[in-house]
């Protein structure tokens, strides 16, 4: 345990990037990221973790409490001298308890409960906190962690809970204790528990009461290759904050009443130091434990905060798990605002609707899934919104169609992109209000782009993987989204390798692949896993997602290759029809080849509802699973056809005609052409007995000319 405690303190010393450093000197005992702006930044290794030399520290313990004062280094001169030496600046700099606190969201809730102590800070049916009274608890909570359960600073306390109210304080009771809080994802069974349990090396475990029977499991597949000892402790949180109740465990409440009086909150000493462990979502591959420090907590708060316009004392619905991303940072950005807290186990839309009638709420959150469950309300479940209502929404690109339809309701939306990596949020798609003007559509789709980098990254940029050079601005050219700043992850938990790949080169490599637009827009395109290649061309399922959801019988829809025996890959979509809603997999299919090239069109449509994590995300592993299992899509009976085509450049004319084997080559043959010649004339002239229905005849000629034509048919001949 001792050993986990350790190792996390070191990696979350780690940081990917930092920022420069301050010019200072620090104590011996500690080993503060440097760094060097002057090596190149090749690989995380650029990052000297050696203690820096300092060259007085004065201690003084008389009341107490210790003052160190430190010299000033300067950047200037570094060039050419001894790694980690310092010069002296002039005399009179220093650095103190006066001027010098590390940054920790912990500050947050002190300053709440002095500012907002009487105003409401958590809700939960007929539960109500005040600040003060949030605050107190919280400290108790820690006291009890530290004096009953030997809690110490680096250890793990690991919490299995929805969005209840002792889950919200544990984002400040653990940390008190200088704990690290590690939340799992309440839809993970007992041997993923189990082995994250493990992983973690928790020294204790709350469960919440609904989700005690998976959390006791979990513990019996950890016992069986576990001494007693080294499991954790297992606490309750009950149902309804009365206690223990027939659980036979300590039950959070009872932490809350029989702790010790008196606690003094550890506040880091480092503001590196680890404040929570968050494991990846799993959806492309088994977690990974992501280590968070105070200090970019407390900038992505204060990010998350700004960029969200979250003015003082706001309403903020749970909506968006705690056990994301610690909520997005927002169990401390509600605190640091004075607000209040909705807590909501669990939610439809007509709860959505009701708590944001009774409660007045200003703000909330939620992927996509969140947003479509809004859009598709029953008439019946909605209720009139007393005031705008500011979602934030990220975790998957947005449909344009749906983020339509929500703020036609009268919600706000503000678009983030972010991952677990980078505490969440960070980038925000900052509106302009020039595009206030502009149609609905347009004005939808410059919204589900993802923007800028907020305030607390250093820089977004889009890059060629293999080369790190930058992608032109022309939103056309695919690269890597990749971040650098205060608020990437300290590392990945006991996973070096992943961690040195991960930051490779200097930046964060976040697997999503998109492009840059004019304005300097990042735009996604998709994951780099999640790429269909079809015949040497790459099909975004992103675009054709956003397709799917304007049908108006699709609910939901997600889109992953399947294997085919000539084009190698197809798209296959898999979709969740509206309650009441009907439509064929030819219909769908049909939709798509009218709205997009042919190639990116679907050739397989399965129904039914799509496997999600809890934050909203579709596990397209599980679906690309599902693809492969229904094998490879056999190659079709060739149709041969001849396409004349005439055009003009001056005063000449030219005609060509070419023979093609496979009718979806159409688009590989002629396109070229019409790059360079723009056709004045196109005709297709069938050579067997193969049906074509005038959709498909449409979208041969929407794929050359790029833009929708009336045809008028034959049987035989179709002309433009």
């Amino acid at each position: 345990m001792r050993a986990a405690s350790r190792a996390l303190r070191r990696l979350a010393r780690r940081s990917s990037t930092g920022s420069p450093p301050c010019h200072h000197q620090s104590p011996q005992d500690y080993s503060i990221p440097h760094l060097d702006y002057t090596t190149n930044l090749s690989s995380p290794r650029a990052i000297n973790l050696s203690p820096w030399r300092h060259q007085r520290a004065f201690t003084s313990a008389r009341s107490g409490a210790a003052s160190l004062l430190f010299s000033f280094s300067s950047l200037a001169g570094r060039e050419g001298k001894a790694e980690g030496e310092v010069l002296d600046m002039e005399a009179g700099t220093v650095r103190c308890a006066a001027n010098y606190a590390p940054l920790t969201p912990l500050s947050f809730i002190e300053r709440a409960a002095a500012v907002y102590g009487d105003r409401a800070a958590v809700v939960c049916g007929e539960r109500r906190y005040t600040w003060r009274e949030a605050r107190r608890r919280c400290v108790r909570v820690a006291a009890a962690l530290a004096a009953r359960f030997g809690v110490a600073r680096g250890d793990v306390v690991a919490v299995l809970s929805p969005n209840v109210p002792a889950m919200y304080e544990l984002h400040f009771a653990v940390p008190m204790a200088g704990a690290v809080l590690c939340t799992f994802n309440t839809r993970h069974d007992a041997a993923m528990i189990s082995t994250l349990l493990s992983h973690s090396g928790a020294k204790v475990f709350f469960v919440e009461s609904h989700l005690l029977d998976v959390g006791r499991a979990a513990l019996r597949r950890l016992a069986d290759g576990t001494s007693a000892a080294s499991l954790p402790v297992l606490l309750t949180i009950s149902d309804d904050g009365a206690g223990a109740g027939d659980s036979g465990c300590v039950d959070y409440e009872d932490l809350v009443r029989d702790a010790p009086s008196e606690f003094d909150i550890r506040w880091p000493v480092d503001e590196m130091d680890p404040i929570t462990l968050n494991y990846t979502s799993g959806t492309t591959s088994r977690p990974k434990g992501v280590v968070y420090n105070h200090r970019g907590a407390y900038l992505n708060t204060i990010a998350t905060v700004l960029a969200y316009d979250i003015t003082a004392m706001p309403t903020y619905l749970w909506t968006v798990p705690m056990f994301h991303c610690n909520g997005w940072n927002l169990p401390w950005g509600v605190a640091m605002q004075g607000g209040t807290n909705i807590c909501l186990r669990h939610f439809t839309a007509k709860v959505i609707f009701d708590s944001i009638a009774r409660h007045g709420v200003t703000h909330m959150g939620g992927a996509p899934t969140v947003l479509n469950m809004i859009a598709n309300a029953p008439a019946a479940d909605r209720r009139a919104l007393p005031g705008p209502v500011r979602v934030m929404t990220g975790g998957a690109a947005p449909p344009p169609r749906v983020l339509l339809a929500v703020e036609e309701l009268g919600f706000v939306l503000y678009h983030i992109y972010g991952l677990t990596e980078t505490y969440g949020p960070a980038t925000v798609c900052t509106w302009m209000p020039e595009w206030d003007a502009l149609p609905a559509e347009e004005r939808a789709r410059l919204k589900a782009r993802q923007g800028f980098h907020h305030i607390a990254v250093q820089d977004v940029a889009v890059k060629n993987s293999a080369t790190m050079e930058n992608v032109p601005f022309d939103g056309q050219t695919v690269g890597e989204v990749m971040l650098r700043g205060n608020t990437v992850m300290s590392g990945y938990y006991k996973d070096e390798a992943a961690t040195e790949e991960a930051m490779r080169g200097g930046w964060l490599r976040t697997g999503d692949l998109g492009v840059r637009h004019p304005d300097g827009y990042i735009q996604l395109k998709d994951r780099a896993k999640d790429i269909i290649i079809s015949g040497g061309e790459n099909i975004s399922s992103i675009e054709v997602e956003s397709v799917l959801f304007g049908h108006h019988a699709v609910l939901d829809a997600a889109v992953v290759a399947r294997p085919d025996d000539h084009w190698g890959e197809t798209a296959c979509a898999f979709v969740t029809l509206k309650d009441g809603a009907r439509a064929t997999a030819h219909e769908i299919i049909a939709f798509c080849r009218a709205r997009l090239p042919r190639y990116m069109a679907p050739r397989t449509v399965v129904f039914g509802d799509l496997p999600k994590t809890s934050t909203g995300k579709t596990q397209k592993f599980l679906l690309r699973e599902k693809a492969r299992a229904m094998g490879s899509l056999p190659m079709q009976r060739k149709s041969k056809f001849t396409i004349i085509t005439s055009w003009k450049i001056g005063r000449w004319e030219v005609h060509s005609c070419f023979r093609m084997v496979h009718y979806i080559s159409i688009q590989e043959h002629v396109t070229p052409i019409t790059k360079t010649c723009g056709i004045f004339l196109f005709r297709i002239i069938l050579s067997n007995e193969y049906s074509f229905s005038d959709a498909d005849r449409i979208q041969y000629i929407d794929v050359l000319f790029k833009q929708p034509y009336k045809c008028h048919s034959s049987s035989k001949e179709q002309s433009h």
